[in-house]
Order: structure tokens, then C-alpha cells, then sequence
């Protein structure tokens, strides 16, 4: 097994490499198994997922039961861990700083921080007071003894305000805050996510996931994306296998579904003894 260390330098080599790489969301430990065997380079935690796994919609989980999460997918794979951190869990600079520390003591080798509230009257935060809470996350990134990689979402495109000027401003503070990693999610085209990656000088994270936004490996890679994260989709793909089978089930008495179904067996190679 690579010590946490090791993860660390090749999940920050990733990003320096010449091609672009696909970060693979994994929301248990045995999706963190089966991605690791089919030869993703990396996994990451998704908030959406996490919450779905326990019942919950986005945004209902608590710090405790996040970090729990994703310590069950890091000891779950040898591949560099990075997680999905929401707003830090607070919205004060020190919130976001201790949510960094906190990853790194289970293992967690980046995490992302977001400008998003979680409050509908105010959806995002101010620019000046998101870039603070970048500036803590890193401060507290830098104390490692490890490079840690963290990642600054700017989410207007998810919470309402699809101002690309706004966001490429915002994305710009928390780079010159020190992220290591920016990210949009949701940008409408291939121009945006162009634009966003000429206007910032450290790695760019596409997040894949939004049906008629999500576009291609190579096509990404040429608007200059290096990371592309897959967010809830590998999770909503498999719950999507499990209503049909059951609908099936349920409405016509039939199993057809076991047709297209992974035998015992072959899902069992995934697994640990």
C-alpha cells in the first residue's frame, strides 16, 4: 500500500502531466474497488452521492458523516483520494480551514472547497468572503507535510446567477488566494470552458454529469481542461440500474434485467477476501 504521502505526490503529478485525466467519483467502498480495478488514476468523494448513500439530499450531511464517507473509500483503494467538501461545513474561514485539516488526518489527499452558502436567500457567498475561506483552506493545506491538493469552486452556474464574467472573477481570486485547482461547475458550452481555462494559469476541473453539458475527453482537453470529475453521475447511473430492475420487478413480474446483470462471480473480483 503507498503511504499518504506517495498519494500525494502522484495525485499532484497528475495535474502537471501533458495529458488531461478523468477523477472518478466513487460513493462506497466497493465503487471505490471496482474503479480502482478498471484503472482510473484517481477517485474522488461526491457531496450528492455521499447524501444519497444515507438517505439524504445534498447539502443534509454532516461533517462527521462526510468524513466518515470518504475515509471508507480511501481505505478502500491505493489510488490518491480527493474529496468533496461542500462549503467546508462552516461558513467562516476557520470552519473551511478545520474541515482541510480534518481530511487529511483520514487519509484524504485534496479536498474542494465551494463559494456556495447552502442558504436560499443568499445563495453565494460575497466575493471578498469566499476568497478569505480560500485562503484559509490553503493556509491549512500548506501546514501538511504532504502536498495537498486543493480545489476552489465558484458555483454561480449551479446556484442561479450564470454570470461568466462573475465566475471567471471569482475563479481568479482563488487562484491569486493560492487554490492549487479551479473549478466551475456547470458551464453551458465550450466556449466557457475555453475561456475559463485562458484565464486562469493553474489546472482547471470540468465537472462532467450535466446531460448536454458534458462534452468529450478529447474536446475537454482541448478547451484546456486538465481534471474532469464525474460529480453524481456514476452514482445516479447505478440507482437508475436499480429502479428499472426493480420497476420491472414490481409491474411485470418478470427478471429481465438479470440478462444485463454483473455475475456473482465477476463482481466478487472486484472484492477484497
Amino acid at each position: 500500500m503507498s503511504n499518504q504521502a506517495e498519494k500525494a505526490h502522484r495525485f499532484r503529478a497528475l495535474h502537471q502531466a501533458a495529458d488531461s485525466f478523468v477523477i472518478a467519483n466513487a460513493w462506497d467502498a466497493g465503487s471505490a474497488r471496482m474503479l480502482t480495478a478498471l484503472g482510473f488514476k484517481a477517485l474522488a468523494t461526491s457531496s450528492g452521492a455521499c447524501a444519497g448513500v444515507l438517505g439524504r439530499r445534498d447539502g443534509a450531511v454532516s461533517r462527521t458523516e462526510a468524513l466518515a464517507h470518504c475515509r471508507a473509500i480511501v481505505q478502500a483503494t491505493d489510488l490518491p483520494v480527493s474529496a468533496d467538501l461542500e462549503k467546508g461545513f462552516g461558513d467562516t474561514p476557520e470552519a473551511a480551514a478545520e474541515s482541510i485539516r480534518l481530511a487529511a488526518e483520514i487519509g484524504l489527499v485534496g479536498a474542494s472547497i465551494e463559494d456556495a452558502t447552502g442558504n436560499p436567500a443568499q445563495a453565494l457567498f460575497e466575493p471578498a468572503q469566499a476568497a478569505e475561506r480560500i485562503v484559509a483552506a490553503v493556509e491549512a493545506a500548506r501546514a501538511m507535510s504532504f502536498p495537498f491538493t486543493l480545489t476552489a469552486r465558484a458555483e454561480n452556474y449551479l446556484r442561479g446567477n450564470p454570470d461568466l464574467d462573475d465566475t471567471i472573477r471569482r475563479l481568479q481570486s482563488f487562484e491569486i488566494a493560492g487554490a492549487d485547482v479551479l473549478m466551475a461547475p456547470g458551464l453551458p458550452d465550450l466556449d466557457a470552458v475555453r475561456a475559463v481555462c485562458a484565464a486562469l494559469s493553474r489546472p482547471v476541473n470540468f465537472m462532467a454529469g450535466i446531460k448536454g453539458k458534458s462534452f468529450t475527453v478529447a474536446a475537454l482537453s482541448g478547451a484546456g481542461v486538465k481534471r474532469i470529475s464525474l460529480a453524481t453521475s456514476l452514482y445516479r447511473a447505478a440507482m437508475t440500474g436499480l429502479l428499472n430492475a426493480a420497476k420491472e420487478v414490481c409491474e411485470t413480474g418478470t427478471f429481465g434485467y438479470l440478462d444485463n446483470t454483473l455475475p456473482t462471480p465477476a463482481f466478487n473480483a472486484f472484492m477484497r477476501e
